[in-house]
Order: structure tokens, then C-alpha cells, then sequence
């Protein structure tokens, strides 16, 4: 039991913790040695599903992008609201549209895009994703080295009040590690809501595999990496409905579930090396965190008669508990921030635990709605 007990520590600590300090002592690559002077036909695909709300103030992002060969394509996964009317209204601007006859999800709505698209590099974006100016041209200058195959910008969460706090912090912490990846053997996924690709290296297009993921694999495939440029942002704002988010966080990890388990390869070292072991570090041990945790959790009740210092382990975890359980019924504690990020943490373990459940009585997802924010 006390064997089981450190190994619980281990499971809940490596891939927050100990995964990236792993990370920093492997080498980091050479910097990345791009060109202004490269600048090839580029296609920036905007999924959408319902978007009539922020769509005008995404294309108008959009045109103002400062890119002289930029073919802007929305794709519709058969909108039933007024977003395919709005695109409409800028076809004068060269804004096309490319609609999906029946819902079948984001993937394959970029499917038909692709086909459609002249450009040389893919630009995948989001409608709730507001781009810099001169963002196009940095993942240009980036794809300009030969090593690199894929981008992907750096997430900005924006709350109401301006604060970084919550999913914020989340998202600080990730780019963080994402830097780190991105300097060794590259991305083991890109940010859905803003990220590049070479159109040579693209393979088949599977539309039951998330594009952010898929496009990572892609790249190391080509012998190339993903890589994450901090020049590049993406800015989105808070979520509106905490409750539909929670749901989202389920539908993302059991979509993140089947690719790996279509694309278990990546998971083999001997063909994919210090990849894989990214892979393994950034997903699959995160996915077991929350088994770890119930798993610790138990142990520590099993031991705390014989010892203070599991006693002591059991009070703290059963205190932890607690605060975030007080803290869902009475919100207005969540104010403090080591108790919201305490919040966040459950939460996002809890929606793990769901999908890991869900993913094993069979679930797949492919259709999704995006979160208002």
C-alpha cells in the first residue's frame, strides 16, 4: 500500500511538475532561422458553426491582417443561424465561404476548405480568436526554416475585469510548457484556435481526428516540428457559461482520447524518439492524473492509522476537498485566487475522469459548439 502511495504521488506530480523539468535539461534546439523575404500564397481558415453573434468582428480582424497574398476562407459546419449571410455580405472583399451540406464537425468543415484553398501555407483559425496585425507574417517567417512544418500562436485569456486567474493561469502555465516542447522535438499539439501548416506535408485528411493534434503529427512525420512563436497571440476572452465549459473540457480530452488511440504510434520511441516521450509526458500521464489522485486518496485513508505523516497527508488532501466543494456553493470565494485555481485544477481533473469514463464505454464526438465567451 505504501508503494502504491508514492506511486500515486508520482502519477499526480510528473506530467505538472517533473515532465517539465525533465524537458529542461534535454538541449534545446537551434533557434529557428526564418525570412521576411518568403512570402508564398497563404489561406486562412475560419471554422465556424453558428457564429452570427461575433462572426462580422472576425472578418473584419481578418481583412485587417497585414499580408499582401491572404485568401480568406470561412468554413460552415452547416450553420443554421445567419453566419453564412454575414459572410455573404463580404464576398465583395474576397471573403469566401464553403459550407458543409450537413453538420459532420469542425474537422470536416476544414476539410472542404482545404480543398478549396490556393494557399501554400494553411492558416487555421477560430471565430472567438482575434489576430495581431502582423501575425500572418510571423508564421510565414517562421515556415521559412526548413525544420519547421507547423505554428502555432501563444493563447492571451482576457476575463472581464483583466485579471489572469483560473483557466487563465491554465493557459500562462501551458504556453509555458508548450515554449519548452517547442524548443525540442517540437509541439505535441498546436492551439486549435490559431495555428499554421505547410500544405506539402499535409497527408490524408481525417476528419475524425482534431485538427491541432493531427497537424503536430503531420509535421514530425515530414522529418520537421511544430513549433510555438510567442510573437504570434491569439486573444479570447472569458467564459460566459462556466457550466457548458466544463462540458467542453469533456468533449476536447475524449476527442484527444480517440486521435491517440487511432494514431498509438507516436507512442513508440524507437520510431518517433523524444516525441514520444513528449507525448506520453504532456498527455498521457496528464490523462491519468485524476485516477491518480482517487488512488492517493485511498491509500492515504489506508495508511493514516499508522503514521502521522499519512494522517497528515489525508487531512490536507480531505481539507483541499473541501475548500473547493465550499467554494462551488458559495462562489463568491473563488475570489481568492489560490482557491479558484484550486477550483480550476478539480474541475479540470474531474472532466478527465468523465471522459476517461466515457471514452471506455465507447464514446466518440465529432460535431462541436463553440463556448461563449
Amino acid at each position: 500500500m505504501r508503494t502504491l502511495f508514492w506511486l500515486a504521488v508520482f502519477g499526480c506530480v510528473y506530467s505538472y511538475a517533473l515532465y517539465p523539468l525533465l524537458l529542461r535539461l534535454v538541449p534545446a534546439r537551434q533557434p529557428v532561422r526564418g525570412s521576411p523575404a518568403f512570402m508564398p500564397p497563404v489561406s486562412l481558415i475560419i471554422a465556424c458553426r453558428n457564429e452570427a453573434r461575433r462572426l462580422r468582428h472576425k472578418l473584419d480582424n481578418a481583412l485587417d491582417l497585414d499580408y499582401p497574398d491572404l485568401e480568406i476562407i470561412v468554413c460552415s459546419d452547416a450553420s443554421d443561424d445567419d453566419s453564412d449571410a454575414i459572410v455573404a455580405e463580404y464576398a465583395g472583399r474576397g471573403v469566401k465561404l464553403v459550407r458543409a451540406d450537413e453538420r459532420r464537425g469542425k474537422e470536416f468543415a476544414q476539410g472542404l476548405a482545404i480543398a478549396a484553398a490556393r494557399g501554400e501555407i494553411l492558416v487555421f483559425s477560430d471565430a472567438g480568436t482575434d489576430l495581431p496585425a502582423g501575425s500572418i507574417r510571423v508564421l510565414v517567417e517562421d515556415l521559412s526554416d526548413p525544420s519547421v512544418g507547423a505554428v502555432s500562436s501563444e493563447d492571451r485569456f482576457i476575463s472581464a475585469d483583466g485579471s489572469v486567474v483560473g483557466e487563465g493561469a491554465y493557459v500562462k502555465y501551458e504556453m509555458w510548457l508548450r515554449r519548452l516542447e517547442s524548443a525540442r522535438a517540437g509541439l505535441v499539439g498546436l492551439s486549435g484556435s490559431f495555428f499554421a501548416i505547410r500544405r506539402s506535408i499535409l497527408g490524408s485528411w481525417d476528419a475524425s481526428i482534431p485538427s491541432d493534434f493531427a497537424c503536430a503529427l503531420y509535421a514530425v512525420r515530414a522529418g520537421t516540428r511544430a513549433i510555438s512563436d510567442p510573437r504570434m497571440v491569439g486573444i479570447y476572452r472569458d467564459i460566459k457559461d462556466p457550466g457548458k465549459e466544463y462540458a467542453r473540457k469533456i468533449r476536447t480530452a475524449v476527442r484527444g482520447m480517440t486521435a491517440m488511440a487511432r494514431l498509438s504510434e507516436v507512442l513508440n520511441p524507437f520510431r518517433y524518439g523524444w516525441f514520444s516521450f513528449q507525448v506520453w509526458g504532456h498527455k498521457l500521464m496528464r490523462w491519468l492524473v485524476p485516477w491518480c489522485m482517487l488512488l492517493l486518496l485511498l491509500c492515504s485513508a489506508w495508511l493514516a492509522p499508522q503514521s502521522r505523516f499519512f494522517a497528515t497527508a489525508l487531512g490536507v488532501q480531505l481539507l483541499g476537498y473541501a475548500l473547493v466543494a465550499t467554494c462551488h456553493w458559495i462562489p463568491l470565494l473563488q475570489r481568492f485566487v489560490l482557491l479558484r485555481l484550486a477550483c480550476f485544477f478539480v474541475q479540470v481533473n474531474l472532466a478527465l475522469a468523465a471522459a476517461g469514463i466515457a471514452f471506455v464505454r465507447g464514446r466518440r464526438i465529432v460535431t462541436w459548439e463553440p463556448s461563449a465567451r
